[in-house]
């Protein structure tokens, strides 16, 4: 089979497409043939070296097919069945052998491409709102890059639970996608001071909490956004990584929180996994959350695509089409 490999981290040219033996399943797994696979920033920081793994790997960690063959000992699934799946890296493949036990069924007439590029995103946009900082209605949220692929279902799901939505974003056209998402208020950060823009947006209060996946160069003013006994949600490093900070100005800011959260520690289990995976795809199924998808690339683009997403010029998901 055709498989993208990482031998040593860099740039994206360390994305080589190599023919490798087709894996096989073994006693509670699955072989599926791979109908698209998600591209996400946790592919760049793991193909850069900021997130560490064993060389060399076939990275991709999302994705949707069908099944080919079982191991052993395997009930859950069957050959032909129709599966999406976050986790293990290996997406950027012809095929890839998965726990069947983490596979997600795919229901009749949902588009394969729309399940690989629901899962990750759609997750973390679901575990951040419902979770880490679980939104109500009257609620002020802030959501940095409002129109990428897990802000614009942020703010889809900020709006589903009540709360009040201010978005960022780079571009006048990212702005007009944020406000079709369900945005309140949009700042272009690359025309205004989000910070002022925030607080004359809330009267001087503050937001009750920022979601902020962009990383360094927001961190500062995301901080300042906040009201007293806010929470900082750091999820990402699209502009470089946060430096080092002292708790005391968590205190100096207004007793402020912070959390650095990432889904695997919000799918411990299989009944959590199904419950936000089956919230996602139903939502999605009932058209109640919309996906966009703004990229598909074969696997020889494989490094384009993330060239593609780490310029942030993209709205909405990539996806790689074996």
């Amino acid at each position: 089979m055709r498989a993208i490999r990482v031998h040593e981290t860099g740039g994206p040219e360390k994305l080589t497409l190599e023919t490798v033996e087709t894996p096989q399943p073994k006693a509670g797994q699955a072989l599926v043939k791979v109908a698209a696979a998600g591209v996400n920033f946790i592919d760049i920081y793991q193909r850069s070296g900021l997130y560490k793994l064993p060389l060399p790997f076939t990275p991709g960690g999302e994705g949707a097919g069908v099944v080919e063959a079982v191991g052993p000992d395997v009930d859950v699934v069957k050959p032909g069945d129709r599966v999406t799946w976050y986790g293990p890296v290996g997406s950027y493949a012809e095929y890839q052998v998965l726990a069947a036990s983490a596979l997600i069924p795919v229901p009749a007439g949902f588009e394969l491409k729309l399940a690989a590029a629901a899962m990750l995103q759609g997750m973390t946009a679901h575990y951040l709102s419902h979770s880490t900082y679980p939104l109500k209605p009257g609620d002020i949220c802030l959501i940095h890059a409002a129109a990428g692929g897990t802000g614009r279902l942020l703010v889809q799901m900020a709006r589903m639970l009540g709360a009040q939505v201010i978005g960022t974003v780079g571009t006048q056209e990212k702005a007009l996608e944020a406000m079709r998402c369900g945005a309140h208020a949009v700042i272009v950060y690359t025309e205004q001071d989000f910070e002022a823009e925030v607080r004359h947006l809330t009267e001087g209060g503050g937001v009750h909490v920022v979601y902020d996946s962009v990383g360094k160069s927001t961190w500062e003013k995301s901080l300042n956004c906040l009201r007293m006994r806010g929470m900082m949600v750091s999820f990402g490093n699209a502009s470089g990584a946060v430096d080092p900070i002292a708790p005391l100005v968590l205190n100096q800011k207004g007793s402020l929180y912070l959390t650095r959260p990432k889904l695997n520690d919000y799918v411990l289990d299989a009944d959590e996994l199904q419950w936000r995976a089956g919230d996602i795809l139903s939502w999605v199924a009932s058209g109640k959350l919309k996906l966009k998808i703004d990229g598909e690339y074969s696997l020889e683009n494989a490094g384009q695509a993330h060239i593609d997403l780490a310029s942030r010029k993209t709205s909405g998901k990539l996806l790689l089409i074996p």
